[in-house]
């Protein structure tokens, strides 16, 4: 057996473990919401709904549609190792992140809402720092607890209806966790909140209807380590098998 042949067999191999290991880290996930677009370039998508079962993933109501970032979709830095194959996300190229991410606390305007998620009933002084090389880059946090400094510069006032001419749009929302390790340009402030219209895309974000989303609250919860998959559709059927991903079942490209 020659070297060559040995050399591509333990290649082979090691792809494979380092797969099975990449799925390890989100192997807990029991509720899984995934967005699919028809393509890296496209602002729009569909969301799905599954929750695992001892036969498999098993789809939970009704495809719905939602828009993304303007520019489209771009690699995060989530659960996945990080890609190239395909654009990269960077602050503020209005690209949503592409990848397997956590979901983490639902927040809105109201003291509380219908969610067993940790919930952030959202002040006049909370914001989302977008300022790339802040201790508080990527998080959102209280002026009147972190002081205004340290949320100076940022562009992304929480109570959008009482700073941004009444906008609703951070009425109900959740935070998907990208670039938790806060690295530098890598990506700020990424939401799945409510959509202006069906027409509007986002920033980076993944926008939708208002119906859509009280869904999601009710359903989510925090012991089902539920993650968060968006793909262009053609990286989701490549990375299906490998990242033990629900089918799609022939769903609409």
């Amino acid at each position: 057996m020659s070297r060559s042949f040995l050399l591509v067999l333990a290649l082979a191999f090691a792809g494979t473990a380092a797969a099975k290991d990449e799925a390890a880290a989100w192997s807990d996930a029991r509720q899984m919401v995934v967005v699919t677009t028809p393509g890296w370039n496209v602002d729009h998508g569909t969301l799905r709904t599954y929750t695992r079962t001892a036969g498999g993933w098993k789809e939970i109501g009704p495809p719905a549609p939602v828009t993304i970032g303007k520019a489209g979709a771009g690699w995060g830095l989530g659960l996945n190792a990080p890609r190239h194959d395909g654009p990269v996300k960077r602050e503020g190229d209005l690209r949503s992140p592409a990848g397997v991410f956590g979901i983490g606390e639902a927040f809105g305007y109201a003291a509380k809402a219908d969610t067993a998620m940790s919930y952030r009933a959202l002040s006049a002084t909370d914001y989302c720092v977008d300022v790339s090389g802040s201790p508080q880059y990527n998080r959102i946090v209280d002026a009147r607890v972190v002081g205004e400094k340290a949320v100076e510069g940022s562009t992304e006032p929480m109570r959008r209806d009482i700073h941004v001419n009444g906008d609703q749009r951070y009425r109900q929302g959740f935070v998907i966790e990208h670039n938790r390790q806060q690295r530098a340009k890598g990506g700020s402030c990424i939401f799945g909140h409510l959509w202006k219209s069906p027409a509007d895309a986002t920033t980076g974000c993944t926008a939708m209807a208002p119906s859509l989303m009280h869904r999601l609250l009710a359903w989510l919860r925090p012991e089902q380590h539920p993650v968060f998959v968006l793909l262009p559709r053609q990286a989701y059927e490549e990375l299906q098998g490998e990242w033990h991903l629900p089918a799609l079942d022939g769903a609409a490209r």
